[in-house]
Formats: C-alpha cells, sequence, structure tokens
C-alpha cells in the first residue's frame, strides 16, 4: 500500500474508543534503508536498519488498519490451475461482481447450514481475528546513519522514519519474512554464537601459549597468525582485504554492531556509551552500567552503586604516581600486578573505542591512567596503554580520553606523556598503526605544532638533521618525514632529501599561538624499567 494512501486512510479512521488508528505497515527488517528525522528533530539522515525488537513500551499488539487481504483459495478461476509446473493464476472479477458473488454464497451457506454449524463458523473467526498480525509499529530498529560513524548508531521507534523515503531489501524466495529478521528471535542469540565461534579461534591458536583470551598483543616471528595481525596490540586492524581474514572479520562485525549498554553513571557523570563491550553476564546487557571511578567497579541497580559510593575507601587508581602538575595527576600500572582494575578499564574504555580487543590478557601491557585531582579523590580522566615489549617500538597502543572530558586538551596531553616516556627511555617511539581517522588527525596535529615549534627555535646556521630531530622530539623518523611532506618542507637538493624551511610559514603559525596542553618533563618522576634494579621502585 503506498504510503500516502495508509497515512491519508489514517487520518480520516478512528478507533472504537476514539484512539486514531495508524496505517498497517509491514515490518521493516534489516538491511532496509530510509531518511530518519535526527535526535534534535533539525534534519534527515540517511540510515539503514541493522537489527530489529519488539518495543517494550507496547503492550500487546499497536492498533491498526486492517493488513491487505490475502487471496482465498476459492478466489482461484475454475480450470485455471497449474500450467506445466507455474502458479495458480487468480481470477479478478470487477468489485461489482465481487459483492454479488459474495452476497450469493452468504445465502445459500445460511440455507444449507445448521445453526450449530453456523455458530461453530463464527467462533471459528473469533479466534482467528483474537491475533491481531504484527505491524512496523510493533517494534524497535537498531540503525546505523550511513557515512557517520558506527558511535551515533541508536534504537528508534517507526515514527522516526519517514516511510516515503523507504527502500526496502528484496523479500526472501518464498516471500515470507524470516523470524530473525523480524527480531522474533532473541536479539543476542546470533551474537552470542558468534562469540563463541571467535573465542575458540583464539583460544585454539593460543595453547601452546600462557595468554587467556583473545586480544594479547601479536608476535613478529614465525609464529604470528591471521588472528595475531587482526588482533595486535589489543587493537582490531580490520578491513584488511585479506580473503584469508574475511571470516574473522565478518564474525569481528557481527559480534559488536549493535551496542549492547545504552549509558554508564560514572562518578557525577551521565554518558552515553558509543560501542559495543563484552562485559560478562548478568551485566552485558543493561539500560544502565554503574561504575565506580576509582576502583571501576561495575554494577546494574543504582542501590548497589550507592551503597559501594559510602563504603568505599579508595581515592585514586591503584598502582604508582608518576606525574604530579598542578591538580593533574599520571598514575603507572602494571597489568600483571593490576590485572582486575585494568580489565575493568579496558570493558569501559571498549565502549568508546570501536577498534579494541583487548579485554582480560592484560599481563604484556603497562597502562598509564590520567586523572585530575580535587578533595574528593583522582577521578580518572583517560588513560593509554603501552606494550612492555614492542618489535616496532611502539610507545603507545591504546589511548582514550573519556567523552566528559573531551575538548579540554587532554588528548595531546596524553599524547606527548608517551613522547616524554620515550624521550627518558632514549629510544623514539611511534604509537600502533594503522591509526584510525581520528588518531591520525590528533597525531598529525601533535607533530605538525612539535616539529614547526622546534625549527621556529633554530638558528639559520645550525646544520639540524632529521635523526636529530628524532631523538630531541622522541619522534620515529619515518612519521617526521611524513609530516613535514604534508607541509611541503622535503625537497630533492643535490641528490637528497633535505628540510626546506618557510620562515614566512613558521613566523605565521608561531603568530597564531596556539594554546596545546603539553606534559613538562620537570613533573615526571619515571625511571625507565630496562634501568631499574630488580625489584627496584617506580622512581
Amino acid at each position: 500500500m503506498d504510503t500516502n494512501t495508509t497515512s491519508k486512510i489514517a487520518a480520516n479512521s478512528t478507533a472504537a474508543d476514539g484512539d486514531t488508528l495508524k496505517p498497517f505497515i509491514e515490518p521493516l527488517v534489516e538491511g532496509d534503508k530510509c531518511f530518519v528525522q535526527w535526535r534534535d528533530g533539525t534534519s534527515q539522515l540517511l540510515a539503514k536498519v541493522i537489527e530489529t525488537k519488539r518495543d517494550p513500551n507496547t503492550k500487546g499488539v499497536v492498533k491498526t488498519l486492517p493488513p491487505p487481504a490475502e487471496p482465498k483459495e476459492s478466489e482461484v478461476a475454475a480450470g485455471e490451475g497449474d500450467i506445466d509446473g507455474g502458479e495458480p493464476s487468480l481470477k479478478r472479477s470487477k468489485p461489482n461482481e465481487g459483492a454479488a458473488n459474495t452476497s450469493t454464497t452468504t445465502t445459500t451457506t445460511a440455507t444449507a447450514e445448521s445453526p450449530k454449524q453456523t455458530k461453530s463458523t463464527s467462533t471459528t473467526n473469533d479466534k482467528t481475528t483474537d491475533k491481531p498480525k504484527l505491524s512496523a509499529w510493533d517494534f524497535l530498529y537498531y540503525i546505523h546513519y550511513e557515512d557517520h560513524d558506527r558511535r551515533l548508531d541508536e534504537w528508534i521507534p517507526l515514527s522516526r522514519f519517514d516511510l516515503s523515503t523507504l527502500k526496502r531489501v528484496p523479500p526472501p524466495e518464498n516471500n515470507k519474512v524470516d523470524g530473525d529478521l523480524l527480531g522474533l528471535t532473541a536479539p543476542r542469540s546470533r551474537r552470542a554464537s558468534t562469540v563463541g565461534k571467535l573465542k575458540r579461534s583464539n583460544d585454539s591458536r593460543r595453547n601452546s601459549s600462557n595468554n587467556l583470551i583473545e586480544g594479547s598483543s601479536g608476535t613478529s616471528g614465525d609464529g604470528t597468525t591471521n588472528s595475531d595481525a587482526l588482533l595486535r596490540g589489543g587493537n582490531w586492524h580490520g578491513n584488511s582485504g585479506n580473503p584469508d581474514l574475511a571470516e574473522l572479520e565478518a564474525e569481528h562485525h557481527e559480534i559488536t554492531k549493535v551496542k549492547n549498554i545504552t549509558q554508564i553513571v560514572m562518578g557525577k557523570h551521565l554518558v552515553e556509551a558509543w560501542y559495543y563491550s563484552p562485559f560478562p553476564p548478568p551485566y552485558h546487557e543493561v539500560e544502565t552500567l554503574y561504575i565506580c571511578e576509582f576502583t571501576l567497579k561495575y554494577m546494574r541497580k543504582p542501590q548497589y552503586f550507592l551503597k559501594h559510593c559510602a563504603e568505599c575507601t579508595h581515592k585514586s587508581p591503584p598502582g604508582n604516581e608518576i606525574y604530579r602538575e598542578g591538580k593533574l595527576s599520571v598514575y603507572e600500572l602494571d597489568g600483571k600486578d593490576h590485572r582486575v582494575y585494568c580489565q575493568n578499564l579496558c570493558l569501559l574504555a571498549k565502549l568508546f573505542l570501536d577498534h579494541k580487543t583487548l579485554y582480560y590478557d592484560v599481563d604484556p601491557f603497562y597502562f598509564y591512567v590520567i586523572t585530575e585531582v580535587d578533595d574528593e579523590g583522582a577521578h580518572i580522566v583517560g588513560y593509554f596503554s603501552k606494550e612492555k615489549v614492542s618489535a616496532e617500538d611502539y610507545n603507545l597502543a591504546c589511548i582514550l580520553t573519556f567523552p566528559q572530558y573531551q575538548k579540554c586538551g587532554y588528548g595531546k596531553f596524553i599524547i606527548s606523556f608517551s613522547y616524554e616516556l620515550s624521550k627518558r627511555e632514549g629510544k623514539p617511539g611511534s604509537p600502533e598503526k594503522p591509526l584510525s581517522d581520528l588518531g591520525k588527525i590528533s597525531y598529525r596535529s601533535y607533530w605538525t605544532h612539535i616539529l614547526l615549534t622546534l625549527l621556529s627555535e633554530q638558528k639559520g646556521e645550525e646544520n639540524l638533521q632529521i635523526k636529530d630531530i628524532s631523538l630531541m622530539t622522541g619522534i620515529k623518523t619515518e612519521d617526521i618525514i611524513s609530516t613535514l611532506q604534508s607541509l611541503n618542507m622535503i625537497r630533492f637538493w643535490k641528490g637528497q632529501h633535505v628540510v626546506f624551511v618557510m620562515q614566512d610559514f613558521l613566523k605565521k603559525y608561531m603568530a597564531l599561538n596556539k594554546k596545546i596542553r603539553l606534559c613538562d618533563g620537570k613533573c615526571l618522576s619515571w625511571t625507565p624499567h630496562a634501568e631499574r634494579k630488580k625489584g627496584g621502585g617506580g622512581d
């Protein structure tokens, strides 16, 4: 039925109790596309249906106009049955003829049947009408906004759809909608099965190792497997284009495509979750998860959360405080020594990181937790993790600033802190590759600021080489070269590449006087682990 037609019918039709009847619409299924009203109602965005489920807010079935009647067997014309195995054709009579035929049939039946038979037929029809057909109004739809990040995905009702723009996927061959497509089956059953497949795959490849489950750091030797390549360093490296990894990539997408937790309460903040995170049952499918910001213990019910907060004696993360600048503090944690806290941190971070797989196997990593300090304690702002041993000289594996503290300069601070550790180690480092789109922007901005600031402080007669810049900044040479190339500051001269410094460009950049929060090396009290004596402290 045409959408405009159904809208007109709905406007002129009312139920017995005075409520306006909604037009009957077949439920949307996975893959359908339609323009959807954005949250503030100011615009529409093209969205794709990812999954459906029954709307818990609807009691029973939403009242709608009757669905279009399906052809009955009696409507099949006599003598027009199957021809060469084809489908039987239907006799389409004119409206007046149909009415006359119906009237005649009814009269004949009433005369031939006894009152008992008539009553029995009426009872059967009543039972049939007691089970109305489910319509699109009875469901919620999990949608992905096309050309937008998955963190904006959400559950919405049908009222948010502009049905005049609806484009449905081709129906199945048998013209029947699969119950799984309508969300009539348990929405997590398919995903749970996939989780098991991925876990078994990871477990089988780690039988000879000391790792626990998915998320271990990859190895660079002969023992590296396909799934290791995807899970290296705790980050997911999907969309590789490798056909051997296609099945594993599809499994990962199936597992994480629908966020399972809507929001978290963390300290005084109510924060919307962005992505799926594999919290264990019964915490894995809740509307709101309550997080203690000092221990990162998670709870399902507010009364337990309030009781925990009243009794909790912890006022800071575990580990060693290695940096203090005013109200800004950083703690270093060994994943092996503080396993539960670091596991909870990874599960929490996954709610805001799309490409992360390090959940439980935290032993091979150091964690650096950034906090804001006040009279109530040290409140977690963000963190980054770092492999204890990295063959690629990565100085950062995962990085996150929690949404409630974003746009406050903490991202650049965390990046600069990782490079300050690299300078202390005397070994230039680089973030784990490949970087996400947002990661590329953040790092390119940081590299540009550091390099242009350094070059503006150099005198013209000084002969500064790229390897010298690398040692001074802790940035690897390939990252320096790529940044200078993007600024058009690498030129080919006398058979070799040289840095071409444009003084006017440097003056204009420095005149902008950009305020960037960076790590102050004087406030860092830290000795590289390679230089520490066995059993020594963190200073």
